[in-house]
């Protein structure tokens, strides 16, 4: 005898879009727990450029996956995966329903759909093809070009982490990272998802991001980012090359003035933004709230789609949990 899914719940869209805020609504109406999705908040101490709610506005609401890694520490999306399932079994198992919330779209996807089969990062291999990219910048998009042609047309000639990462597949498994890539996937299984997705205006959603740069220079990001570098960590840690922290990097340089990086990391942002929803929207089954997930009326829809969606699931923790980790 089958087992009914149990309830999962996703809250997807644009930074700026006021997904954490709709997520803790929804967690205190239904006794949820919130799943981080977002790859910069995984890290400890980044707290004002990844816009990180306060442990005092969670409003009693549970936070998983959210100050797990020191910053000089990698987070794989499979490996976002595989903690993000175990969290979600455990949720169930407690009897509350998970609330996966975030802008990473690829940590969305590794968890909801999974991974093809990939070799383990190479840590000498890596440091090898780093180095090959800064001695001859177009050297790992030709080697792309001869080998993985797909790749090598959807991986941009600037983009030196992609462009690592399939070489590396490509050089351990003897074959294109595009075949290994195309492997059959391991799906989440036993759960039922309901997707929630935020698209508030988008000159609304600008203003409010521009606005947000700014206040995040003024309020404490500089101070923050010297922080980070005085308890020891890289300026070439991945964290710091998100937004906010990589022009405040600049900042801290004199590569650029105060005013010059609030205007790049408005404007990055911005396109930042435009790429989210260009993946969520090809995101299968997402049902679309036009507003920000602060607004009354857009808690109010989502609290009527995850009511209906509750009653038609079984109630989490009343049957066996059959996710699989």
């Amino acid at each position: 005898m089958s087992t009914a899914p149990l309830p999962l719940v996703v809250v997807c869209g644009p930074t700026g879009a006021g997904k954490s805020e709709l997520a803790i609504v929804l967690a205190q109406a239904f006794g949820g727990e919130i799943v981080n999705c977002d790859s910069v908040q995984v890290y400890r101490g980044l707290d004002i450029g990844t816009a990180k709610i306060p442990l005092a506005d969670r409003r009693g609401v549970p936070h998983h996956l959210i100050d797990l890694l020191d910053p000089n520490q990698e987070l794989t999306a499979g490996a976002y995966s595989r903690i993000a399932r175990n969290v979600i079994a455990a949720i169930h198992a407690a009897g509350c329903v998970p609330l996966v919330t975030g802008g990473t779209g690829f940590y969305l996807r590794a968890l909801l759909e999974g991974l093809s089969p990939a070799p383990p990062r190479d840590d000498k291999l890596r440091a090898r093809l780093s180095q090959m990219g800064e001695r001859r910048p177009l050297a790992l998009h030709r080697f792309l070009r001869r080998y993985d042609p797909p790749a090598a047309a959807r991986i941009h000639p600037n983009d030196r982490q992609k462009l690592i990462r399939a070489v590396e597949m490509t050089w351990l498994t003897c074959q294109s990272a595009t075949t290994t890539q195309s492997a059959p996937r391991r799906p989440l299984e036993g759960a039922a998802t309901l997707k929630i997705g935020l698209n508030p205006d988008r000159s609304l959603l600008h203003g409010r991001l521009n606005q947000r740069a700014a206040w995040m220079f003024h309020h404490g990001l500089l101070e923050e980012t010297r922080a980070l570098l005085r308890a020891g960590v890289s300026t070439q840690a991945k964290p710091l090359e998100s937004l906010g922290y990589k022009q405040a990097l600049k900042v801290l340089t004199n590569a650029l003035s105060l005013d010059e990086a609030i205007g790049e990391c408005q404007a990055r942002t911005r396109q930042y933004a435009k790429r989210q929803m260009t993946w969520f929207r090809r995101e299968p089954g997402v049902v679309w709230l036009n507003g920000f997930g602060s607004e009354p009326g857009i808690q109010s829809q989502a609290l009527h789609l995850a009511r209906s969606f509750l009653a038609s699931t079984a109630t989490p923790g009343a049957r066996a949990n059959t996710l699989v980790s």
